[in-house]
Order: structure tokens, then sequence, then C-alpha cells
């Protein structure tokens, strides 16, 4: 790969930026969950241990550019220091010459880079005087490196750039699902609308061996088919597109695999009567909420067979029981031909994540990224410029 890490970098006696991303939910003025705070530790320890200073820089919510109280990274600060183990030293507003002067071991953090327009601009003045702060810039916040802001692409191009420990996992694991590969591959691709993963369908069916089509999104390739769905959640006017997907798959050799069977429901709430039905056999005021066992045993299959697996959103309404059940078996199928060493599986994305954690099978995937917005674009085929900027470096 083009971009370097922080083994390619001499640090010693170096001031060293590094874009993190501690954007961590926060109640009653108290971090509530630490996860990505705690995924930083790796790439900051390191830095300090090659005698670097690192400098942080992050974002904290949404403060339209203007200084926000309650959006300060001042509030980060307990937690960041516990994850440590030592002091942080929080500054407001940056001096080259101040950072300079502070002893070997120190870790700074820099308050919200947006609290100034300057930032998600991406103005030349700000990466400029972003760069004045520091003698390397190491970008340690894949899930930022789709968006080109001063302190994700700008100052990266001014600087001499890495990748942070974090960043250099997540690449890594992104390339050996998608980038090079160990076939067959499969993607899993679930969700309630098709018509926010067109770009991702349109890019895996050139790029996978079978593409698993679940939720709601499955709805409107099966009515694309002259299937009546009933009362299912269904955007019946991507029919032309689902077709278009369908025509392009069968083009590029990729089997797309849609529901066999489906539990059906009168009504979305846990515990709800249902019954399990073939795709065409849905009355009119059914609803599909899940994948049926006929579905959830052919994708075990492929599994078995698959050397890579990329997975993004559930296949049914994983939320509620029973119609968790798809999801959950393909998941801890997944985990376990990984825990075996037999298969490569990353995941992403918000629903994805939560619902490999409900299916307890998170902890043996091979790699599950946090980041949501930079994940779905790195599996659309996209370029991110956070990323795409360190091949300057």
């Amino acid at each position: 790969m083009a971009w370097k890490t922080l083994d390619d970098m001499d640090l010693n006696g170096k001031r060293v930026l590094v874009r993190v991303d501690i954007n961590v939910p926060v109640e009653n003025g108290v971090v509530t969950d630490t996860t990505r705070i705690d995924r930083t530790v790796p790439t900051i320890k390191d830095i300090l241990a090659k005698g670097g200073l690192p400098i942080l820089l992050a974002h904290f919510g949404r403060p339209k550019g203007k200084p926000v109280a309650e959006m300060s990274l001042r509030i980060t600060l307990p937690a960041l220091e516990a994850a440590l183990g030592q002091t942080v030293t929080f500054v407001e507003t940056p001096n080259g010459d101040d950072l300079k002067s502070l002893p070997a071991g120190s870790v700074v953090l820099v308050e919200n880079t947006r609290f100034t327009p300057m930032e998600e601009a991406n103005d030349p003045k700000m990466a400029a005087f972003l760069a004045s702060l520091g003698d390397i810039y190491c970008n340690d916040a894949f899930s930022a490196a789709h968006r080109a802001h001063a302190s994700t692409e700008g100052v990266a191009r001014l600087l001499p750039s890495c990748a942070g420990r974090l960043m250099q996992e997540e690449l890594e694991a992104l390339d050996k699902a998608l980038g090079n590969p160990a076939r067959p591959v499969v993607a899993v691709v679930g969700g309630a609308k098709v018509s926010t993963k067109l770009d991702l369908l349109g890019n895996l069916v050139g790029k996978v061996d079978h593409l698993v089509i679940g939720g709601g999104m499955a709805n409107t390739f099966l009515a694309a088919q002259e299937i009546d769905v009933g009362k299912s959640l269904c955007e019946h006017d991507l029919a032309d597109t689902a077709r278009s997907i369908l025509a392009k798959a069968k083009d590029a050799g990729c089997e797309i695999i849609l529901p066999r069977d489906v539990v059906v429901a009168k009504e979305f709430k846990a515990g709800a009567a249902n019954d399990t039905v073939a795709p065409d056999a849905v009355a009119a005021d059914g609803m599909i909420l899940d994948a049926g066992p006929q579905t959830v045993a052919y994708i075990a299959q492929v599994l078995d067979a698959a050397k890579t697996l990329i997975w993004n959103g559930p296949l049914g309404a994983f939320e509620i029981e029973p119609f968790d059940a798809a999801t959950n078996a393909a998941a801890k199928q997944a985990a376990a031909l990984t825990k075996a060493g037999k298969l490569v599986s990353v995941a992403g994305g918000g629903d994805t994540v939560a619902a490999l954690n409900k299916a307890g099978a998170a902890p043996d995937f091979t790699y599950i990224s946090t980041a949501g917005g930079a994940f779905l674009e790195w599996m659309e085929g996209k370029e991110l410029p956070g990323v795409a900027a360190l091949s300057q470096g």
C-alpha cells in the first residue's frame, strides 16, 4: 500500500499531530461509552514509546463552525486520562512554540477542530496553521477519512504523514476483504431500503462471488420479479433499478441470494404470531419480517465454501424476537468459521455492529469497523480523501 505506518517514521523528539476520533456519547457531562477513546490508546502509547509528542486533533458533535460550550473536547479529558493512565494537557488555542516547550512524555489534546468553519471547508489557512504545530501528521481516524477537512486531508498534504495503529488495522482488514481477498467472497447486505445502498450494491456485484440481500431491501428485489410482498416494507418505485442490479450481477458472474422462504406476520411487534411461507405466498395483509430457515440453510452452505465475508446490515427485523433468527444464525455461523480459521470476516455499519453484538458473534469476527459513513463509502468503491492524502505524505 502507498501509505506509511508509525513504523516507517522517525518520531524521536518530534511533535506528532494525531487525528483521532473521540466523538463519544456523553450524558450529564460524563462519557458513557469509551470504546472510541480506548481504540486510540495503542497509537498514542506507540508515539510516546518512540519519543514523540502526541498532539491530538479531534471533532466533537456538530457545532457548525463556532464554539459551543457543551461541545468542548474538555468533556472527554477524564475518560482520555483514565484510558492512557496519565495527565493530558488541554489546549484551547495552540501555539507551536508553547508545544515545543512541553516535557517529554506529555500528551496534548487540542480543542474541537469544528469550532471554526475553516475545518469543514478544508481551508488552506487552517491546514497550514495545523501543520505549523507539528513535525509529522498521523491519521488514526478512519471513521472521519471520508471527509476532506483541514484536520483529515489538508494538513496531511503539508507534513510527512502516516496511518496510526487503528487506521492501519482498518485499512489492512478492508484490503483483505475487498482489495485483495481470498475467494470465494461473500457479501451480506441488509437493511431497510435499497435507495440508501444503490452505489454499494452496484460496486459489490462486480467484486464478490455471492451477494446475500436481506431485510426490507430484499422485498424490493422480490417485488421487482413480480412477487406480491403484501404490506411489507418495499420501494416499488425502484423495481427497474433492482432489475438492472440483478442483470449486472448475472453479467459479472455474481450470484444474488434472495430469501427462499420468509417469516411473515400481520403486526410488527415482539412475539407477534407468524408463519413461514414461500416468498410468493405472502398474504395481502402480511409483512415479511425475516428470512426463513431454508434461506438460512442456504446462506450457511455458501458461507461454508467461502474464504472471505463482508457484512453490512441485518437480514431481518433483528431488533425484535423472533425476527432476529436469520441474522443470529448467519452471524453465528460466520463467527464459528472465522474462529476455526476458515473465513476472513469483516463487518461494519451501526445496525450491523448492534446485530452482531446481539447475536454474540462480534468477538469472533476478524474485524468489525465502527466507522459508519467511511466504511460504507469504502464498500461503494469511493476514494476516501483522508486515506488518499496519506499516500502523498
